[in-house]
């Protein structure tokens, strides 16, 4: 009985030892939590240096701005092409800008700005519609299971689901307000441009009021700001802006013709080139040499400092022959001489009328004259393009050619040019005559044939060219 005495005391020597485990414990504990501390501090001191300074590291990116063109002087230093200055509202675009952020900037921006010369796709306008969060996760929600698993059932990529949510909005069609519109294509310029570069937001139409209420605001628009831009002027008259060519815009950018050529030259795809005669041409010299500006940013991907590094070199000028105040005089001359021959009923049937002056020693074009004519309305308008770029049905003008090439090549001679006046016939056609009667003259020299203007003398000098026997 004493035996299971003793043992019955073993409970109680147990429930006596529980103190001395928690003990243990709280120890294991304290020393974990030293250790802990011990890194901690080892951290700190040692490495404390290097990590603050890979918290304040920063990244620098050079990136490049476009220049103002060359400009196009007439032969008397007149500007024929010029460049405007206008005022403009740019976005430079950081690294760590989110789809958020473009929403939230977006609908900010467009309480003081108006865009009214463009329009919203439907796809610009879904784009900016899903931005939303409540907005796209209501259309997620409403997606059918299909356009969310595939045919195997798994899930659909982040973007084959997107573009089922875009084709959901396009179809339900929402309408958006005037300031929506305005929201959604600032949304999509600014979702399209490249990080770090800067993009203009409006540079047309941009009014003081508006300027005055972005300065207001730009510490809460974070990228926006301030700039100038540049557009194509014509102080001496359009009349030959169609020979001088076009220039791309910002939106339209790089031609897709040539996009790897000009991308191999170090353009950038929303660069603004020339796209026809001679802004084309001319591509290399007006375009300049861009400014480039060194761009700092944070770790977190902010801007930091912009530093200019070289200001760019505006394209270089270049002088035509074409004389501006010729040119307008060539212009209204063509204008009134055909507008009295439509009025006499002389033109009823042109299409247009056409001049081209020369300098007779050297080739120079002093001045490149047109007009269009719609035939149906009789509507005329300036196409100084058309002497190059339209067809013309030869006249009498090749009579002179004739006889330069009779010359040339010795069909006949200063001495010797005197031909038959005599009608050609030839079987199955109507005669071949002058407009003057048949018999009015027998025989013709070239002088006095180009001053009648006689087909049959350049019909028999054609023959006599190639040696052909006719017979009536």
């Amino acid at each position: 009985m004493n035996y299971f005495r003793k043992n019955s005391g073993t409970g109680s020597n147990k429930h006596s030892s529980t103190p001395i485990r928690m003990r243990i414990i709280l120890g294991v504990i304290l020393v974990l939590f030293a250790m802990l501390i011990g890194q901690l501090a080892y951290l700190q001191l040692v490495y404390g240096s290097r990590f603050k300074a890979e918290v304040q590291k920063t990244d620098s990116t050079v990136v490049s701005h476009q220049v103002p063109r060359g400009v196009m002087y007439d032969a008397k230093g007149r500007v024929l092409v010029g460049n405007k200055a206008t005022n403009a509202i740019t976005y430079t675009k950081s690294a760590s800008t989110t789809t958020a952020d473009i929403y939230k900037i977006s609908n900010a921006l467009s309480n003081y700005i108006k865009i009214s010369d463009e329009k919203p796709t439907k796809q610009m306008a879904a784009d900016y519609y899903l931005a939303n969060e409540d907005n796209n996760t209501k259309i997620s929600n409403a997606l059918p299971k299909s356009a969310k698993i595939d045919a195997d059932g798994n899930k659909k990529t982040s973007a084959e689901i997107y573009q089922a949510e875009l084709a959901y909005v396009e179809k339900m069609n929402p309408q958006l307000t005037t300031r929506q519109k305005t929201a959604a294509l600032i949304f999509n310029k600014i979702s399209g441009a490249y990080t770090l570069s800067t993009i203009y937001i409006k540079n047309k139409g941009l009014t003081d009021r508006e300027i005055a209420q972005v300065g207001e605001h730009l510490s809460e628009l974070p990228g926006v700001g301030i700039g100038t831009d540049w557009q194509r002027s014509y102080p001496n008259g359009s009349s030959i802006q169609s020979i001088i060519g076009s220039v791309s815009t910002e939106k339209s950018g790089l031609p897709s013709d040539s996009l790897q050529y000009y991308l191999r030259n170090g353009y950038s795809r929303n660069d603004r080139v020339g796209t026809s005669y001679l802004e084309k041409e001319y591509e290399p010299l007006l375009k300049g040499t861009k400014s480039t500006n060194q761009v700092i940013t944070k770790s977190n991907g902010n801007i930091q400092q912009t530093k200019t590094v070289y200001n760019g070199q505006a394209g270089a000028s270049l002088m035509l022959t074409i004389d501006a105040k010729y040119q307008k005089q060539v212009q209204a001359t063509l204008k009134r001489v055909y507008s009295t021959a439509v009025g006499n009923g002389a033109a009823r049937y042109s299409n247009g009328a056409y001049a081209v002056a020369m300098n007779p020693q050297t080739g120079a074009l002093l001045a490149v004259a047109g007009i269009n004519r719609n035939t149906n309305t009789g509507k005329t308008t300036d196409n100084a393009l058309g002497v190059i770029n339209q067809s013309f049905v030869m006249g009498s003008v090749v009579k002179g050619a004739t006889v330069g090439g009779g010359l040339i090549n010795k069909v006949i001679t200063p001495e010797n040019n005197t031909l038959p006046d005599t009608a050609i016939y030839l079987p199955g056609s109507p005669v071949k005559k002058s407009v003057y009667p048949v018999g009015t003259f027998s025989s013709l020299d070239a002088e006095t044939a180009l001053e009648v203007s006689s087909n049959i003398y350049m019909m028999h000098l054609a023959m006599k060219w190639v040696k052909a026997s006719y017979v009536p």
